[in-house]
């Protein structure tokens, strides 16, 4: 265990948007440090969800991030012996870590040309309400309500 909490680098804002939220996004896309190559597929995805749905992309973006943020998850806790799954709200700051990356991962599963080709995919079947992203969310909080009878044992 540390001694003290780690400190949270500021994050800068974007050029395009003024969003932090972007920044922390392509951060999650990067790979090798290549932040530039990430914030083009970003920006490039982006221009593909405007295309494809004729609304603003930044708009359909933050709604599909939304709809895939989760409001509660299982946490595993031995208790005598046995491992129960107990149900617990998630804190803010890793629902949008969570969201975050399973656009990501998801959207890398998928089949397509380019990076911003299946991103753009699963942002615009995200804000559908569909998409794998959407599923491993609505797992995630099946998984809890069907462990709901653990929950007096609290994380």
């Amino acid at each position: 265990m540390r001694k003290a909490q780690a400190k949270k680098l500021p994050l800068a804002p974007d050029a395009k948007y003024n969003d932090k939220l972007v920044t922390r996004f392509v951060n999650n896309i990067m790979w090798q440090g290549k932040k530039s190559v990430a914030f083009e597929i970003f920006y490039d995805a982006l221009d593909k969800v405007a295309k494809i749905t004729n609304e603003d992309g930044y708009e359909i973006w933050k709604k599909a991030l939304s709809n895939v943020t989760p409001g509660v998850e299982v946490r595993s806790r031995r208790i005598g012996g046995a491992t129960f799954q107990i149900p617990s709200e998630v804190r803010p700051d890793r629902k949008i870590s969570l969201s975050i990356k399973w656009l990501v991962r998801f959207s890398r599963e998928r089949n397509g040309r380019s990076m911003a080709d299946k991103l753009a995919n699963e942002i615009v079947a995200a804000a559908k309400g569909e998409g794998g992203a959407f599923k491993k969310k609505e797992d995630t909080h099946r998984m809890a309500e069907a462990n709901k009878a653990f929950s007096h044992f609290k994380v």
